[in-house]
């Protein structure tokens, strides 16, 4: 299972709104937040755009404002809740392989990362696998050389992230796709433009996780399991099954 940092597993808006706010700059709602173009993600809608334009235009004010995001990320940002319990029950199950492949644009982010999770109680050593990676790089390829080198059998491999690039690049690593919608895209904008399909976005951390520990069958042994369907119960009103059963009758028929 691979799974993305910022916008899936960490509040990564949240950790944005307070570094904007010790600028001096805002970035809106988490609702305009989610529906703006990537381009314009961090200036803001038009209330806020001449503002944040200005405030983070040169590279010494870009170096503070990711000096302040590290230190937000380190000492304040939150994981959703509910993913520290979730990615326990990832890191105790002995068959599962679980990392974290992130553009986080912190400064070492190896390292921030590693603060995170701390104050939630989770040792990122215990993960089999943490790949920063470039902001410009495409995670196709990481995704892709992770599951081969621990051999996992492409059926059985996962990867979730918050945007529709993360669909594209699990579906090219010849992984399943989860995607949430609780992050940096929302789930009209992901389902409608994007076209990922409604039935891998998980609106919240609760479904996410619900939907994860259901496909590796790490579900409670105390959670009652529904019978399922009959498949036959499906057909029988079906002109070929009922065709099949008249030729079914006829033979026992002839054999009487």
């Amino acid at each position: 299972m691979v799974l993305d940092a910022d916008g899936t597993t960490i509040d990564a808006f949240h950790a944005i709104e307070q570094t904007f706010l010790r600028h001096g700059m805002a970035i809106g709602d988490l609702a305009r937040f989610q529906k703006r173009r990537k381009l314009f993600k961090y200036l803001g809608g038009l209330r806020e755009f001449p503002t944040n334009l200005r405030r983070q235009f040169g590279k010494q004010r870009r170096k503070q404002l990711l000096a302040t995001l590290t230190e937000v990320y380190r000492h304040e940002a939150c994981l959703y809740q509910g993913i520290d319990s979730l990615l326990r029950t990832l890191l105790a199950a002995p068959d599962v392989r679980v990392g974290l492949v992130t553009r986080n644009i912190t400064f070492e982010p190896e390292e921030t990362l590693r603060c995170l999770f701390e104050r939630h109680g989770i040792d990122t050593g215990d993960f089999d696998f943490v790949a920063c990676i470039p902001l410009k790089e495409d995670k196709t390829a990481q995704l892709k050389r992770v599951r081969e080198f621990f051999a996992i059998n492409p059926a059985l491999s996962y990867a979730c992230g918050d945007e529709h690039s993360d669909y594209l690049a699990a579906i090219g690593a010849g992984m399943h796709p989860f995607i949430v919608a609780y992050g940096f895209e929302d789930c009209v904008r992901l389902s409608d433009e994007f076209k990922v399909p409604r039935e891998v976005i998980s609106t919240s951390p609760d479904e996410f996780s619900e939907r994860l520990l259901h496909a590796l069958n790490l579900t409670t042994a105390s959670s009652p399991r529904s019978a399922p369907p009959r498949w036959t119960a499906w057909l029988d009103d079906t002109p070929l099954t009922a065709q099949a059963n008249r030729h079914r009758a006829e033979f026992h028929d002839h054999q009487e």
